[in-house]
């Protein structure tokens, strides 16, 4: 008898046994799911069965949204479009002429017209043949429509005209600076700069901030403010 129970004993240790390294295997070898293939990529060792059914519910559309629109390619692209676009923004306020600006204006096929023009005190460059013509507050663009629209009546069939900036009318700065006075415009100048061609403050002057006189209108600025051509700078005096 005590043999018999030795021998059941045993065959149930070995079934036990034996299910427990069934169990370890399957969790070993298990593949992953498909949410964490989406998170992580593919398993290395691809030989291991996957899913065998798909059902079509919420895990399919998901790894159909994840397919069509993979997390490198909106990460990568979406903050260099809007830098870009904002960059571009930045710079795409036209200028408007006045008077002091120099402007290169070409008349293509025609020697004669093609010259550089001022703008005088009222606004106008006088040019052969079609005489003054109106530039104050007009783009170098609009510009050019005007001179051709007055070639083009009596003078040439079909005229090209192109105006371009040569020199910037001046800016003015005044006040607790070393040199005040007139100064040529710089693209991109600001009033910092501007205070650096007058040769820096003079011991007396404000320093926190200046009064900019734009388009006829004042305003308390600060030194990182830019600056236009015809401009006027004022640096203040300091009480202590």
């Amino acid at each position: 008898m005590r043999g018999v129970h030795a021998q059941i004993a045993s065959l149930m240790a070995a079934l036990v046994l034996a299910g427990c390294m069934q169990t370890g295997s399957e969790l070993a070898m298990g593949p992953r799911s498909d949410l964490d293939a989406m998170a992580y990529g593919q398993p290395s060792y691809s030989s291991y069965p996957t899913a065998s059914a798909d059902s079509g519910g919420a895990i399919s559309a998901v790894r159909a949204n994840f397919t069509a629109s993979p997390r490198n390619a909106y990460t990568a692209t979406t903050p260099a479009v809007y830098a870009a676009a904002h960059t571009t923004a930045a710079h795409d306020a036209p200028y408007h002429l006045d008077a002091g600006d120099k402007l290169r204006v070409v008349v293509f096929g025609q020697e004669g017209l093609t010259n550089t023009y001022a703008i005088d005190a009222g606004g106008a460059i006088t040019m052969p043949l079609i005489g003054a013509v109106a530039a104050r507050g007009k783009t170098p663009a609009g510009l050019a429509a005007d001179i051709s629209a007055r070639l083009r009546n009596g003078y040439i069939r079909e005229p090209s005209v192109a105006v371009e900036v040569e020199s910037y009318r001046p800016f003015f700065i005044l006040g607790e600076v070393a040199a005040p006075g007139q100064y040529p415009y710089v693209p991109n100048m600001s009033v910092e700069s501007a205070v650096a061609i007058a040769g820096g403050f003079s011991p007396r002057a404000k320093r926190d901030s200046v009064t900019l006189t734009h388009n006829a209108g004042r305003t308390v600025v600060p030194f990182g403010t830019s600056i236009s051509p015809g401009d006027t700078v004022l640096v203040g005096e300091r009480w202590f």
